[in-house]
């Protein structure tokens, strides 16, 4: 069994080698066959299209490329680059239930997921998986020989960490690979070299700068939570690239004795260039050499064929029982090398690029010839010089599996495996196919999966988004996430999240509740920032919370008693609403007086006004006494006025045009369209071209052209005329010079602050002309729109309401201003108005919201922004 110490490794794979696992560990696995050929092949640079090769006028094309080495008897290293060809690869077209298949870079919209023609997968766009990045495609010249997943790409500008957040199930086992051509796609012709992880441990290091055909990285892995991060990390000047991102459930495996997940796979098949069931390899005049695929794989491997000069392959046509729990595919077992020299060993050998790797080794043999009476095949697995088996025979056409269940190390990185015959042996050793699996260090364990999701919801909740909030909130350490700390426990302990700052983010809402899940957190800092509501009762039940900033904020309510006597250090200053302890309980008196006279103070002035109102309507009796309001059905009648076609009143659109100067100058927008500056006549004019959404028709403008147009009044804008000409609709009414009581009440645009004696007296005037509105009109009107925008200032500071009459025919489309009454048109007036009975001023505060709502019996209602 293996050592305790084992169980927090992961396994790499190598061609011939198997990589394992063991929840943050992962393992390599790789099978080796061997055909015809002189030379080695690179096992990263497999990313090529399924190369055809013509069988009886059909095709078949399970096959790979890959780009040719040295002899990897002149270069031992060579074998450590062979063995990371065979990886396990998922093909089981027919069942792809949780595969996870990304085309990195593939545009949402464009044909996806889309069916890959050489695996039968299923493959979409990466774009829901990840929030950064930027797609780019390879050079066309460079896609020629690749399968469609690798044409595009995701390559990342911004940020050291980018990561895949991808949704799992805690303790299954899963096989994740991925993939990475340059295929010069920025022209710049410099592959980038980068960093891979796993959540918070490195997975590899991709170095597309020598391995220009690409590369790919492969590893069995049991998620310790249900999120898995696999992030790129910049560790040059290079920009990170990745071309496809594989995700694959697996049923239980090999070694499960040995209590291991597997990762990063190799498989190898001995070959020449016969016909297989699922493939067929073959070597070309160039020695480049092609790798079968093995749909129907029971364990979902790919299989590379392998072959050394010094070698004599033989093969068989008949079936080869494959019946252990390994089940190599049969096309595979009928297949072996042998020695040439019928007394010499068969050897592989590799050089580890860590001398510390440990290696588990699983070989495959089944007798595939037919032996004489006196003839036996005998032999010894040796490993770096050690005989690790009792001698084997290999059975005829039947498998058997020789394996290793105690890790094994190389002398100085120098590997060797090899076949040595017994003195009782007439044959030479056979191998028809081997695996090997070596750990890699996965020593970091994740962040609390508690604290993870809580800081997900966090985010959520108030929509951050920073670009190195992504991969593993903790670790590693440099790469961090920013505005928090965590707890420097053991590497085997998950880490926890003890600081959280958050101040000045712009925080908008109320705090979040996920906040509570941050269940060891001792500070927290949500200092300077648009927080509302009240401060929640949970915070108290965090017994590691020591600090809480909630300064510069809009809280409100009272602070929870629990909370006050937590015996934490609490900040709350800035919050102009929230009530403290003592303020809650024992206010001061002398603070308290202060908005007691201020209110009575407002309210004397409130009554002076009035007074003052009442007396000034009463100085005006005379001119409107014995008016009264005509009866409902007398509406429709008026008095003799200028008619609407009076030509006087009436302009062309070309002449709207030429007192606009073209439109040249804009007053502002209001409710209902534009307002512009001209002249008539030398006289100044303001223009309101109206919204052409209007409902209505001529005869329902006409109708309320006719009322604007007999209303007179020194505290009234004049209409001075109208257009109405096709789609073009206008308003032309007198030009007030000094703009309107907002501006003014708020220093806008440099205006000048009116003192409080003018502003009661535009009050006064205003509320003069919206009682010539209500009952110096026959009809009546009601103004709709009251608000100091609508109370212009002439050259003498004099007020006069604008904007009155119109209906809600000329409202466009979204208009956000708040209605005081509807419309008074021709022929219709909502009874509920003619049983007002007086006016009111109202002195607004500061924010200058709406006030009709809180005094909605009264006849009119104006509303005045004061300061402070």
């Amino acid at each position: 069994m293996l050592s305790p110490s084992f169980r927090h490794r992961a396994c790499c794979c190598w061609t011939g080698i198997l990589i394992l696992t063991t929840g943050g560990s992962a393992a390599v696995y790789g099978r080796f066959t061997a055909g015809y050929s002189s030379s080695s092949y690179s096992p990263r640079q497999l990313l090529g299209r399924a190369t055809p090769v013509e069988r009886d006028g059909t095709q078949n094309s399970h096959r790979f490329m890959a780009g040719t080495r040295k002899n990897m008897e002149s270069s031992p290293a060579l074998l450590l680059v062979l063995i990371t060809l065979a990886i396990i690869h998922i093909v089981r077209a027919q069942d792809q239930q949780g595969f996870i298949s990304l085309d990195c870079g593939l545009p949402a919209g464009e044909l996806s997921p889309y069916k890959e023609e050489v695996t039968g997968l299923q493959f979409s766009s990466d774009a829901t998986f990840i929030q950064t990045g930027k797609v780019g495609r390879i050079q066309a010249y460079k896609a020629a020989n690749l399968q469609r997943p690798y044409m595009t790409l995701r390559y990342f500008l911004d940020g050291i960490r980018n990561c895949y957040s991808l949704n799992v199930d805690k303790g299954r086992k899963y096989l994740i690979r991925a993939s990475f051509v340059y295929g010069n796609y920025d022209g710049l012709g410099i592959g980038p070299v980068f960093d891979l992880y796993l959540g918070p441990n490195q997975w590899a290091t991709i170095d597309l700068e020598t391995l220009v055909n690409g590369t790919r990285e492969d590893i069995l892995h049991i998620p310790t939570s249900n999120s898995l991060q696999i992030c790129l990390v910049k560790t040059r000047e290079t920009t990170p690239l990745i071309s496809a991102l594989e995700l694959r459930p697996m049923r239980e495996m090999i070694l499960i004795s040995l209590n291991l997940a597997l990762c990063h796979f190799t498989t190898g098949v001995i070959l020449a260039s016969q016909d297989l069931r699922y493939g067929k390899v073959y070597f070309n005049s160039n020695n480049v050499s092609y790798y079968a695929l093995y749909t129907e794989e029971p364990y979902d491997r790919i299989w590379i064929s392998y072959f050394q000069t010094n070698w004599t392959h033989i093969s068989t046509t008949l079936e080869v029982n494959n019946s252990n729990k390994y089940v190599p595919p049969k096309a595979a077992l009928r297949n072996a090398a042998m020695p040439s020299n019928a007394t010499a060993p068969l050897s592989i050998q590799w050089t580890a690029t860590n001398p510390d790797n440990q290696y588990y080794l699983y070989a495959h043999f089944a007798e595939i010839q037919d032996l004489e009476p006196n003839e036996i095949r005998e032999f010894h697995m040796v490993w770096n010089g050690k005989v690790i088996s009792d001698p084997v025979i290999p059975p005829k056409l039947k498998i058997t599996t020789i394996e290793s269940l105690s890790p094994r190390t190389c002398d100085e990185g120098k590997c060797s495996f090899q076949l040595t015959r017994t003195n009782r042996s007439t044959l030479p050793p056979l191998l028809n196919a081997y695996e090997v699996y070596t750990s890699i260090e996965f020593p970091q364990s994740e962040t609390d999966a508690s604290d993870v999701v809580a800081m997900k919801n966090i985010t959520a909740t108030y929509g951050l988004s920073r670009i190195n909030w992504q991969g593993d909130p903790c670790f590693p350490q440099q790469l961090r996430w920013d505005s928090l700390n965590c707890s420097n426990t053991e590497m085997s302990l998950p880490p926890r999240i003890v600081s959280l700052n958050l101040s000045s983010s712009r925080l908008a809402g109320t705090i979040a509740a996920a906040i509570q899940n941050l269940t060891l957190l001792e500070r927290l800092d949500l200092s300077n920032n648009n927080l509302t509501g009240g401060v929640p009762e949970f915070l108290s039940n965090m017994k590691s919370l020591s600090l809480i900033n909630l300064s510069g904020n809009d809280l409100n309510g009272s602070i929870p008693q629990s909370l006050q006597r937590k015996g934490l250090e609490l900040l709350v200053e800035g919050n102009r609403k929230l009530c403290v302890s003592h303020s809650c309980r024992k206010p001061n008196k002398t603070k308290t007086l202060v908005p007691i006279v201020a209110s009575v103070a407002s309210a004397a002035i409130v009554i002076a006004v009035f007074v003052l109102f009442l007396v000034l309507r009463k100085k005006k009796s005379t001119a409107i006494e014995g008016l009264r309001l005509p009866p409902r059905t007398s509406m429709v009648n008026v008095t003799p006025e200028p008619s609407f076609d009076q030509k006087s009143r009436k302009f062309t659109y070309s002449e709207v045009i030429e007192m606009t100067s073209n439109f040249q100058r804009v007053l502002g927008k209001g409710g209902f369209g534009f307002g512009y500056q001209g002249t008539v006549n030398g006289l100044g004019v303001a223009v309101k071209v109206l919204s052409q959404l209007s409902t209505q028709g001529y005869k329902q403008f006409k109708a309320e052209v006719d009322l604007l147009l007999r209303v007179h009044h020194t505290n009234l804008v004049s209409l001075v005329g109208y257009c109405y000409e096709g789609d073009h609709l206008a308003l032309v009414y007198e030009f007030l010079p000094n703009g309107n009581l907002k501006q003014h009440l708020a220093g806008e645009g440099g205006r000048s602050v009116i003192n409080w004696g003018s502003r009661l007296r535009i009050a006064l005037e205003a509320a003069l002309g919206l009682e010539y509105l209500h009952i110096g009109c026959t009809p009546p009107m009601v103004h709709r729109d009251v608000k100091t925008a609508n109370i212009l200032l002439d050259e003498h500071f004099k007020a006069k309401l604008g904007d009155f009459g119109l209906s809600k025919s000329f409202q466009v489309g979204g208009e956000s201003h708040d209605s005081t009454v509807i419309a008074g048109t021709l022929g219709y007036l909502d009874p509920e108005h003619l049983s007002w009975q007086f006016h009111a001023l109202i002195l607004l505060p500061q924010n200058d919201q709406p006030c009709l709502r809180l005094l909605a019996s009264l006849k009119s209602v104006l509303c005045v922004k004061t300061r402070g």
